[in-house]
């Protein structure tokens, strides 16, 4: 029977990807293995954490889709609990040894089976939204659940800031510090940590999206009065003056730039850490392209972070 030859390729691709697939699934044991770390560290305070953090979205059941809007059901199926788990464990046993993942119920659940059930020893950082009314308790209740540390989400540092409240995320993170962990504050708007560092707020790190294509958010045009609007330019010269360690997110920009470009172009840009939202099968692939993308970075802004 004749197949065309694009059909003949697509089938080709695709059962390189599930054989792919496939074998990495049978290389997962049921509680991650110990030994070296091909991944290179970094750290923030006294926490040593992966240059490549694995990302919380997709485990979340949300992901930055662009206008796809099938794609947060289809995570919510694909990340069942039992997959989330097997995702850390292929993660951990790469060299990923930090999760940054929102405070929320299911976080807190999957985190109490993984550590105390299965072993793992993958570090969580976690990801609040503090209210005005109330900026400590979801802080206290994560760090009361083992995370190794705090950070405000980048929506709701960027509404703070505009609200002019930028005081109340210094008290956040003042707070989340005296709690004994690090402490950190994300954006999507660059006024964010401008604001930050002009009144001296002692974080311990930011999160901050950098990417080079610019993220869309609601269309094929960023909105001019939106937050979400990427500002790369700005975002690399401003962070060549700010000595704290930096983890760039939105590095893919939705999944629209291949991480061999992503990752390079934050790292090369002065990112310190990326944190990446993950399926299992990419988690190898990922690492790999990190380790080169380090590799390959020899003149650095941010020589303190190497």
């Amino acid at each position: 029977m004749a197949i065309p030859a694009g059909a003949a390729l697509g089938f080709q691709f695709e059962e390189k990807v599930l054989l792919a697939h496939a074998a990495q699934e049978a290389k997962l044991a049921d509680t991650p293995e110990a030994g070296s770390d091909p991944l290179p560290r970094g750290k923030i305070g006294n926490v040593e954490i992966s240059r490549l953090i694995c990302g919380g979205n997709l485990i979340s059941g949300f992901a930055h889709s662009r206008d796809l809007i099938y794609v947060s059901p289809l995570l919510e199926h694909y990340f069942t609990d039992e997959k989330v788990i097997e995702t850390f464990q292929l993660a951990e046993q790469h060299g990923v040894n930090t999760a940054i993942l929102r405070f929320d119920d299911r976080t807190l659940h999957i985190m109490d089976v993984y550590w105390n059930q299965r072993g793992g020893k993958l570090q969580w950082i976690a990801q609040i939204k503090p209210k005005v009314s109330d900026l400590f308790t979801d802080a206290d209740r994560a760090i009361d659940a083992g995370a190794c540390g705090v950070y405000v989400q980048g929506e709701t540092g960027d509404s703070f800031v505009k609200a002019g409240n930028v005081e109340l995320l210094g008290k956040v993170v003042e707070h989340i510090k005296e709690r004994g962990v690090i402490g950190g504050i994300g954006a999507h708007s660059i006024e964010v940590p401008i604001a930050c560092e002009k009144i001296g707020i002692d974080t311990d790190f930011y999160m901050k999206t950098i990417n080079a294509k610019k993220y869309w958010s609601a269309g094929p045009t960023p909105r001019k009065d939106s937050v979400w609007e990427e500002t790369p330019e700005q975002t690399i010269e401003f962070f060549k003056t700010v000595k704290k360690p930096w983890i760039g997110f939105k590095v893919l920009g939705a999944g629209a730039i291949h991480p061999k470009e992503g990752f390079a172009y934050a790292f090369e840009n002065g990112a310190d850490f990326i944190c990446v939202g993950m399926f299992d099968f990419q988690i190898q692939e990922d690492v790999e392209i990190t380790k080169q993308a380090l590799s390959w970075i020899f003149d650095r802004e941010r020589p303190w972070q190497g």
